[in-house]
């Protein structure tokens, strides 16, 4: 309970972010970027409190919990986006057509001519309960 009498929604206990291991480090870091900025609005639970340095300055909070950032190939990102889903994770996808384009008008029309089982994804964002997360990116390593 907060001090006003509201409960907060739990804070999630992981958040991995898994991005196509074939893409070059500036594509994969925009990956890794889009997905938590979009993993943050959805989640501000996972936010921090503000750090605050010896000198007295307050810094923005981070995630606590932390975001492994891995890596899959394509064929395995639809694989794990429905193991997520099914675990009941909450999913955010960032489509190939995203990288594309610079129009955000253009990536929509893009996306609404794919029907979901052939999208393609450049990246996913899981965010859930630890157990169904490290089940459904089991065996992948870090984005290297």
């Amino acid at each position: 309970m907060t001090e006003n009498n509201v409960e907060q929604p739990p804070r999630p206990q992981r958040c991995v972010i898994v991005v196509d291991g074939d893409l070059p480090a500036g594509k994969a870091a925009n990956a890794a970027a889009v997905l938590a900025l979009t993993v943050g609005q959805r989640h501000p639970a996972l936010v921090g409190e503000p750090l605050v340095d010896a000198s007295g300055c307050a810094h923005p909070g981070l995630i606590p919990v932390g975001i492994a950032v891995l890596a899959a190939n394509q064929q395995e990102m639809s694989a794990i986006r429905g193991r997520a889903i099914a675990a009941s994770c909450d999913v955010v996808t960032f489509p190939v057509q995203g990288q594309q384009t610079t129009d955000y008008g253009a990536f929509r029309d893009a996306v609404a001519t794919v029907a979901t089982d052939d999208l393609r994804y450049v990246g996913l964002a899981l965010i859930g309960d630890r157990k169904p997360v490290s089940k459904a990116v089991a065996n992948l390593g870090l984005l290297r």
